[in-house]
């Protein structure tokens, strides 16, 4: 199982941004997190929407995260991106679940822990703590 490249990518962003004390260019961000221009510019405009990041207009416009590093979590960039993290689609909400099938109810109650397990981890790590392992 695996997170998305988009999903990655918009992780490299964060802590391009969360690294630089001032407003970057997207050129910048995109050169500091190796992704394509074209690809930061989709993943920014998905973490300008979500609250996460400022954008700034004209000369000295930019890009700078809307919160201090210490209260972004990988969680919240993660689900910015794809959405509240489950480990499998059936317990997505539209999810039609055949009926009668009872021992697989039991399965999908095993699935919510887990995914409820890999939400509250990814919750706990913070961009912060991310930039102080980098400088240790």
């Amino acid at each position: 199982m695996h997170i998305t490249l988009e999903a990655d990518y918009a992780i490299r962003i964060m802590l391009a941004l969360a690294a630089n004390t001032g407003r970057m260019d997207a050129g910048s961000i995109s050169q500091e997190a190796v992704v394509s221009l074209r690809f930061a510019l989709k993943i920014l405009r998905k973490l300008v929407n979500s609250g996460l990041v400022q954008s700034f207009k004209g000369v000295k416009g930019g890009y700078e995260l809307a919160k201090d590093p210490a209260d972004i979590t990988l969680y919240d960039i993660i689900s910015t991106i794809e959405g509240e993290y489950r480990l499998s689609r059936c317990l997505s909400e539209d999810y039609n679940c055949p009926a009668g099938r009872k021992a697989y109810c039991e399965v999908r109650k095993i699935f919510d822990g887990i995914s409820l397990q890999v939400r509250d981890r990814l919750s706990g790590v913070h961009l912060s703590d991310i930039l102080k392992r980098e400088e240790a």
